[in-house]
């Protein structure tokens, strides 16, 4: 088949860090046009909305939205109004109704609507998830601990309402581990701690429980400095399995797996082209269904305030 003609929608830090490099080596997609209000790609047709580069160049047939999840929805949707598929970077959106919505709007109009989650396709997620079967878990123990300064250099809208703060990061971590286990998960308990300046937490204490007593806890942090921490523990009765550096190393019992290269975002397109082939969509909210039952259980606590670039000392 020949390869679906694509706009890409947010041209800032994970578009050109993921998204154009996946895009270059892929034979399923062409990229013919950016829309960005800032910002361009080479080579390509540009514009500074959506709607314009979806009204000048009607052989798009799908898009691909990166901009942060606030402004999203609107933008999603008014693509698959015009029969266009859409891909949603993660988080799938600001909030849950939204994304249920944006789903049965593209049912309605015969496209495919695909909510990412690129920590699903790093290479120790599917030999976690086999490895798993089968086994009794006692315990799983989630750190994911990153700097935000490093990640979101300057991106204010990750600490406004829907920018969800430290569980942007930390909800590659809950896609994960919704992934591999084979039970559902419900939170139990959970401490957001506030920039008193900032709408959304900067770190996260989580506590999830599993139908046969199994406890699930996360700790998420977006202050740590130098070597980053994101990992998962699974303790079982056949042994303790770690993902370490967000699913790229998997350890049974302390010793290293052999897995694939890093490929999570071009595993995303080809998953998205499948999706477009079979006339089918992809959306798993239950994430993002972890977060916001965080925002409805957690306790608020409260620590000095967040800038990202602090006054040098003196």
């Amino acid at each position: 088949m020949a390869p679906v003609k694509l706009g890409l929608v947010g041209i800032g830090k994970i578009a050109r860090d993921q998204h154009l490099p996946s895009l270059s080596r892929s034979a399923d997609f062409d990229l013919i046009a950016a829309a960005s209000r800032n910002a361009g790609v080479d080579g390509i047709a540009n514009f500074s909305s959506s709607g314009e580069m979806l009204a000048a160049m009607p052989e798009i047939a799908a898009v691909s939205l990166c901009m942060p999840p606030q402004a999203r929805h609107q933008v999603a949707a008014e693509a698959l109004a015009m029969g266009k598929h859409v891909m949603l970077e993660k988080p799938p959106g600001a909030t849950l109704s939204e994304v249920e919505q944006l789903a049965g709007l593209a049912a309605s109009n015969g496209v495919s609507l695909f909510a990412t989650w690129h920590s699903r396709h790093a290479p120790g997620v599917e030999p976690a998830r086999d490895w798993l079967k089968g086994r009794r878990i006692r315990k799983v123990t989630v750190t994911w601990k990153e700097d935000v300064r490093h990640w979101h250099p300057g991106q204010d809208w990750i600490f406004e309402p829907g920018g969800l703060g430290v569980f942007d990061p930390g909800i590659n971590a809950l896609s994960i581990v919704t992934r591999i286990l084979p039970f559902p998960i419900w939170l139990t308990g959970a401490e957001l701690t506030f920039p008193e300046n900032r709408q959304a937490p900067i770190a996260a204490d989580l506590a999830f429980a599993g139908p046969s007593g199994e406890a699930v806890e996360a700790v998420f942090d977006f202050r740590q400095t130098g070597l980053q921490t994101w990992d998962i523990v699974v303790e079982t009765d056949g042994g303790t399995l770690k993902l370490s550096m967000g699913g790229a190393k998997l350890f049974v019992d302390g010793e290293e797996r052999g897995l694939g290269p890093e490929a999570e975002y071009g595993g995303l397109y080809a998953r998205f082209a499948e999706l477009i082939a079979a006339g089918q969509s992809e959306v798993d909210l239950s994430p993002l269904r972890h977060v916001a039952d965080a925002f409805l259980l957690g306790r608020r606590a409260v620590t000095e305030p967040f800038v990202f670039d602090p006054p040098a000392a003196p």
